[in-house]
């Protein structure tokens, strides 16, 4: 509860959080309903609504019943679709009266080249040249498990458009992550690259969704390995189409053609790989934007406002929301580093500028959220990385608002406090 007050005096009006399925169903249907995880979201949700904050709510981020895994061999078993669907409308049920913004899956792309192409989250999934796993097949499963995220989508898509939007007055879409790509070089072949890297990134589960298939350059690449839509399939997506997209932006990177000049196959561990193009932050040595804590990661603002408008382009106007966009720092900086965090501000200023810049132009983007509005375990990272806007002390948990928490509140509020950020102390 002090987290919701926290999120009520910044001023901001929707807070997104995950529901974990495990809290819900911790041995899937056939385990049976868990009333206390119930009643832990319902006080959350209880609290958001009566300080007049929306509740954003995401149905599946990463982590699933180990059931789940033993049963179906998690993701890559077809019958984890109906398990999804069933935990979908067990929440819809319980919270829909309330949440009126659902996302079915944040960042899946990301996910499945995590733990089945590097093998780096669990499951931990992955063959060579990618990494060295005891088991798995980097060329196929990251596509198998995508292929029923995408048909557990469509099924609770369909559940909710069907049973309960009409009565419950909410919409539903899906969290991509998306990084925007730069050809290295100025040639034909970067240039394709850069547009078969969106393609493996962005369309991978977009154009399924909303056009019924994979993306052509993924066809041609994967062959057999890309599992096929079935007519009865592609009818589901394509009638269940989301109502809006999550973007998660952070980065903008290089990207180098492997299929004209072969890349270095130890390099290959590198994100992108499957798509046969090699990613970089660096082109003739210079970094494209300055580096922040996570790895990978550099502040090239102008990446907001290209992404925004191909995803808005591409895919008929379908209302985007932001929905992570943040700035990293490491947790051994000096305190007075991390709560003088003026490089965030300067961060959340840019790419805030250019999506302004982007809806000047046309783009129908109807909220933003940043990442995060407290310090938080990140993944892999665990607490070595800090991307909130108020500190915790991970020993006594207390929050403290970072000077970035004290500017997005005077922005949200219409001051204009931007050029104040290289004076404003946290403690003034």
């Amino acid at each position: 509860m002090e987290d919701v007050e926290i999120i009520h005096s910044l001023g901001v009006n929707s807070y997104r959080f995950s529901i974990s399925w495990v809290r819900i169903l911790p041995r899937g249907r056939l385990g049976g309903v868990n009333s206390a995880g119930i009643a832990f979201y319902d006080h959350l949700i209880a609290a958001l609504v009566q300080k007049g904050i929306e509740p954003s709510v995401t149905l599946y981020h990463f982590d699933l019943p180990r059931e789940m895994e033993t049963q179906y061999g998690g993701w890559l078993g077809a019958g984890i679709r109906e398990e999804f669907d069933y935990y979908a409308d067990v929440c819809f049920k319980a919270f829909g009266d309330r949440v009126k913004f659902w996302a079915t899956f944040n960042e899946p792309n990301l996910f499945t080249r995590l733990a089945y192409v590097l093998g780096k989250y669990p499951p931990a999934r992955c063959s060579a040249p990618f990494g060295t796993c005891d088991s798995g097949n980097s060329h196929r499963e990251p596509y198998v498990a995508a292929h029923n995220m995408l048909l557990s989508h469509a099924a609770a898509v369909h559940n909710y458009k069907k049973n309960y939007q009409a009565t419950q007055g909410g919409s539903i879409g899906i969290v991509i992550a998306m990084k925007w790509y730069e050809p290295l070089t100025n040639t034909t072949e970067d240039i394709l690259a850069a547009r078969r890297a969106l393609s493996f990134e962005v369309d991978w589960f977009l154009e399924p969704i909303f056009f019924g298939d994979y993306p052509r350059e993924m066809h041609e690449l994967l062959a057999s390995n890309l599992p096929k839509f079935t007519s009865e399939e592609k009818s589901l997506l394509q009638k269940n189409k989301a109502d809006f997209i999550g973007v998660n932006h952070y980065t903008t990177i290089y990207v180098k053609d492997c299929i004209s000049s072969p890349c270095d196959l130890n390099t290959y561990e590198a994100y992108e790989g499957n798509a046969l193009v090699l990613a970089t932050g660096e082109r003739d040595g210079v970094a494209i934007g300055k580096p922040t804590a996570f790895d990978g990661y550099y502040v090239v603002p102008e990446g907001m406002e290209q992404i925004v408008k191909y995803v808005n382009q591409r895919y008929t106007n379908t209302p985007v929301y932001v929905t992570e966009n943040g700035y990293s720092q490491y947790s051994n900086n000096t305190m007075d580093e991390l709560m003088n965090d003026g490089e965030r501000v300067n961060y959340l200023q840019g790419y805030l500028t250019f999506l302004s810049s982007a809806i000047r132009k046309g783009a129908n983007v109807r909220g933003y959220f940043v990442w995060s509005i407290i310090d938080n375990f990140e993944w892999t990272f665990g607490f070595t990385v800090r991307f909130g806007l108020y500190h915790v002390d991970y020993e006594t948990q207390k929050r403290t608002p970072k000077m970035s928490a004290k500017w997005y509140r005077d922005f949200l509020m219409g001051s204009r406090p931007t050029d104040q950020v290289q004076t404003l102390r946290a403690d003034s």
